[in-house]
């Protein structure tokens, strides 16, 4: 499997990947892991630390296409390839690419991961490791440049691909900090058969509500324990928002947030007038999560008056699968039954993530439990 990995500067893209070389290595499985950008700083020597893109747009291309080049001959020795690199870089020359057509197409990957992250914690890294402090705007709309050069890099190199090989597939994957979406990666490269999912839950009108929030947690990481997920609260921007909101509504010009363990300063205007970009992107990219994977699968929770915790976004999530073509699972907690407009929509509605899983290992999507405990995906 070769698979290129691409990301807009302040990821921290490379400790990530050396997670899956360890996750491969603990399972006795071979993966050799190329960072471009390491590979160019050995080759330019008098370059510092975290000026190669300083350097003059001629030179970067040269340095690039030299270390593509070894890139191409020693991947050739290895079966399983991770490709650390960029699509796009938004720096002092402005927006500019980062890759080669020819040498990708003669690379002819299997894969292509976009990663994306929270535009604070991008913030803080950037700040921290290149002292440069793009604003809010300029890091929302990098990252939706990298998305879709990364998106557009996969076609384009593919167009020539064997027809005896399988299609490329292009995946956008949150870094994540709350799940591990580096086994996510991995399972993804090694185990291509296990289903993959998009995980839908309601999120914002349940915040102050920590009994269900608990609930919602439990059923992320047993969902995750089973299958490759895409997991929307992997990006948490709603909540900054809607903390400059409540500051604002208490007459703050800035607001102080921990990120990495250093404390950024926001100005309260800069975060409200990127609202509506925050409020897009959440949009776009969930359904893009879902066109991406092969199913959703929805945990509605009892709320405390009885009702369902059914939201306007997971009722549209949910649709929007449907008519996609996907499977749909519905984990359905409240005592009242589900209305037609879920179950007729629904290709099963279960009360339990534990009852799912038994219907996945019945249907052979995923391995059944030996001796009482999950036996290996892998």
């Amino acid at each position: 499997m070769k698979v290129i990995v691409t990301g807009t500067v302040g990821l921290d893209k490379q400790p990530y990947l050396e997670e899956v070389r360890q996750r491969a290595y603990d399972d006795h499985r071979g993966l050799e892991i190329f960072h471009v950008g390491e590979m160019m700083y050995a080759e330019a020597p008098d370059v510092a630390d975290g000026r190669i893109l300083d350097v003059s747009l001629a030179r970067l291309q040269s340095l690039r296409r030299s270390v593509f080049k070894d890139v191409l001959s020693q991947a050739e020795k290895s079966e399983n390839i991770i490709i650390n690199t960029h699509a796009t870089f938004r720096w002092r020359h402005g927006l500019f690419p980062a890759f080669d057509f020819d040498l990708l197409a003669k690379l002819d990957a299997d894969m292509y991961i976009c990663l994306i992250d929270n535009v604070d914690t991008l913030h803080a890294r950037l700040e921290r490791d290149h002292q440069i402090n793009h604003s809010l705007k300029d890091l929302l709309v990098w990252r939706e440049e990298e998305t879709l050069a990364t998106e557009l890099m996969m076609k384009g190199c593919s167009l020539k691909r064997s027809v005896k090989k399988k299609p490329a597939r292009f995946f956008l994957q949150a870094r994540g900090h709350k799940l591990s979406t580096s086994e996510m990666v991995y399972r993804m490269i090694f185990t291509p058969e296990v289903p993959k999912a998009y995980i839908s839950f309601p999120m914002t009108h349940v915040a102050d509500m920590p009994e269900i929030l608990k609930e919602i947690d439990v059923f992320r990481h047993e969902i995750a324990d089973h299958l490759v997920v895409f997991d929307p609260a992997d990006l948490e921007e709603q909540q900054l928002y809607a903390d400059a909101l409540k500051a604002s509504e208490n007459g703050q010009r800035v607001m102080e947030i921990e990120v990495l363990n250093q404390i950024l300063r926001f100005d309260i205007a800069e975060l409200l007038s990127v609202g509506s970009d925050f409020h897009a992107q959440i949009y776009a990219r969930d359904f893009m999560l879902i066109d991406q994977a092969d199913m959703i699968i929805s945990y509605i929770p009892q709320m405390p008056n009885g009702k369902p915790g059914l939201s306007s976004g997971v009722e549209r999530e949910l649709q929007h699968a449907h008519e996609g073509g996907k499977d749909v699972y519905i984990i359905w907690r409240p005592d009242t039954e589900p209305s037609p407009f879920v179950t007729e929509t629904a290709t099963k509605v279960v009360k339990s993530s534990q009852e799912l899983i038994g219907y996945f290992e019945e249907r052979g999507f995923i391995n059944k439990q030996q001796g009482g405990k999950q036996a290996s995906l892998f």
